[in-house]
């Protein structure tokens, strides 16, 4: 079962649109995580600066809100082995689909990206069906 948590999810997903929004304004960026992560790894991006600011912030956010007295609920209801193959397949998806989900979903969509609202749908049916046939075929 997930947990319904309105106020949390509302306040993430406009610090996440608000992070995007000033990654363009400022430094003329598309926030898709794995493309930011790509510019950290050797060889280092010429612009690595922001982009592990931008991750560290990604990690030491939900840290600061548990060191203020939130909580995340949070559990992984599936074996290791299933983690490593599902981050492999979206690595792959990520290869092919030019993106990845926040940089699509987020930035894509927002900036009327035929591409990213194809790659939006594919991710979308791709998750109702992982999750119909795991949930009620395996």
């Amino acid at each position: 079962m997930t947990d319904f948590t309105p106020f949390q999810s509302l306040l993430g997903g406009a610090l996440i649109g608000l992070s995007a929004a000033l990654l363009m304004a400022f430094h003329g960026r598309i926030a898709g995580m794995t493309g930011i992560l790509t510019g950290i790894i050797p060889p280092l991006s010429s612009e690595w600066r922001w982009r592990a600011a931008f991750l560290v912030g990604a990690v030491a956010a939900p840290l600061a809100y548990q060191a203020v007295g939130g909580h995340i609920a949070f559990s992984v209801p599936v074996p290791t082995l299933a983690l490593v193959v599902g981050g492999l397949l979206v690595g792959i998806g990520v290869h092919f689909g030019a993106g990845c989900p926040s940089g699509h979903g987020i930035c894509g969509i927002a900036r009327l990206s035929p591409r990213s609202f194809a790659a939006v749908a594919t991710f979308m049916i791709t998750a109702f069906a992982t999750v119909f046939i795991v949930r009620h075929v395996v």
